[in-house]
């Protein structure tokens, strides 16, 4: 179980699940705009190309509407696309907050590393580094203990 939750909580998975979803979402926003938009307007204009008779004997006007009704395509319909987009962006706020807050607890998860004890100093003379117990420099010779009593004088 433990090598499941390890599998599922790594980066590149979360990532994958959130383009799955995310364009799934998006899925519903072409498909509302080609149905809603785009093809009435596409009937409309092969209504006309096709020399279909649109005008209405009674008014004596063109209606949009029977060219729809003879192509089986229903009305611009601006409402399912902009239900659409906000049904999306619903999602998307959704998925960000929950991506937001599997970052957070896995931030928190990871402890800080302790600070390892220092393990070398430096020689007041020369600035080089050398072993925490020295007593005298390797590389300019000077006693390290009598220029740690001057520097505190």
């Amino acid at each position: 179980m433990s090598e499941f939750k390890e599998f599922v909580m790594r980066g590149n998975v979360l990532d994958l699940a959130v383009g799955v979803i995310i364009g799934g979402a998006f899925n519903s926003i072409v498909t509302s705009l080609c149905n809603d938009i785009i093809m009435p307007g596409v009937a409309w204009i092969v209504a006309n190309a096709s020399g279909m008779d649109l005008v209405n004997p009674e008014t004596n006007q063109v209606e949009f509407s029977r060219a729809l009704q003879s192509l089986n395509v229903g009305p611009i319909n601006f409402g399912n696309f902009i239900g659409s987009v906000i049904s999306f962006l619903i999602l998307a706020l959704i998925i960000f907050l929950f991506v937001k807050g599997i970052n957070k607890l896995m931030n928190a998860r990871k402890k800080p590393a302790e600070e390892a004890a220092p393990t070398t100093k430096k020689c007041p003379f020369c600035k080089t580094e050398i072993d925490l117990e020295a007593t005298r420099c390797p590389n300019c010779t000077s006693v390290l203990e009598m220029a740690e009593e001057a520097l505190k004088e």
